[in-house]
């Protein structure tokens, strides 16, 4: 499992881990209920602080994307609904209205936002069927 994170983003670490995560889940590069590394494995292997890979798996395990078994590991889980999470929604509402703030400053214009929506939906798997309208 190949992760790349940037230490000098101001996204943190341990949420870089859960969004890397579900990317190559979405990408189908990690399937349901392949192993994960274990927490040490996996912060010796980014050479991060285990309590953050820790961090992440939890978060992972909050939204049910993972699961772990005691004695066994931590796995992809087997099934992953969608849920809704208001507050998670909201935040996403307000980073894409950041975005086009930003994207109009910088020239670009609605077709090109769309043309690079639909490219990276192409490059997970267009796995957006279930995506609620609202």
């Amino acid at each position: 499992m190949i992760l790349n994170l940037d230490p000098r983003s101001n996204t943190p670490i341990w949420e870089q881990v859960v969004h890397q995560i579900k990317e190559l889940i979405l990408k189908e590069i990690l399937l349901p209920e392949d192993k994960l590394p274990s927490v040490r494995e996996l912060s010796s292997t980014l050479l991060i602080n285990p309590n953050t890979v820790s961090k992440a798996y939890q978060e992972l395990e909050r939204q049910g994307i993972i699961e772990t078994l005691r004695g066994k590991g931590t796995f992809v889980s087997a099934t992953i609904t969608p849920r809704a999470d208001d507050q998670k929604k909201n935040e996403l509402k307000q980073q894409l209205k950041q975005l086009l703030i930003e994207a109009s400053y910088l020239g670009i214009n609605h077709q090109t936002l769309s043309k690079w929506l639909q490219k990276y939906s192409e490059e997970l798997g267009g796995k957006n069927s279930h995506v609620e309208s609202e």
